[in-house]
């Protein structure tokens, strides 16, 4: 079943704001960083970029138990690349996202279908490449690149 994402906003100072995702979910402190906020969160740069990261992970995760293999644990460094537009603003130009698994390559069955089809399943990062390039690596445990 889908729902709505919803997160409300509110204003500490500056550009400090309290996130609310209801429920259970502690709140979260967002921030730019010094010298225009404070720091005390994550930008909403990292915000964007931890989304499409652990939306990746979380589908190659998927990906792999169902093929009733063991992924955990599957790490991610993300990174946002930030630069101007035409226009001369600042944008995120492009996100570059490593995936490694835990093992080797050789201890998965049916890898080369779950490294096929995982990221057509990533609603958050699917999205975003609608505006700019997501540009996916993964690697197995000993460092092999199988995408």
């Amino acid at each position: 079943m889908e729902t709505n994402a919803i997160v409300e906003l509110a204003q500490q100072e500056n550009f400090l704001f309290m996130a609310n995702f209801g429920g259970q979910i502690a709140d979260w402190a967002i921030d730019e960083p010094e010298p225009l906020g404070s720091g005390k969160g994550p930008s909403p740069d990292q915000l964007l970029t931890a989304a499409v990261a652990n939306c990746l992970a979380s589908s190659l995760f998927f990906a792999l138990r169902k093929f009733k293999q063991d992924a955990t644990p599957i790490r991610v460094h993300a990174e946002a690349i930030p630069g101007r537009n035409d226009e001369g603003r600042l944008r995120i130009l492009e996100i570059n996202v490593e995936i490694v698994l835990s093992k080797p390559a050789s201890a998965y069955m049916h890898l080369d279908r779950a490294i096929s089809q995982f990221e057509d399943f990533c609603t958050v990062t699917q999205s975003v490449r609608q505006s700019l390039p997501v540009h996916v690596t993964v690697k197995d445990s000993e460092g092999a690149v199988l995408k």
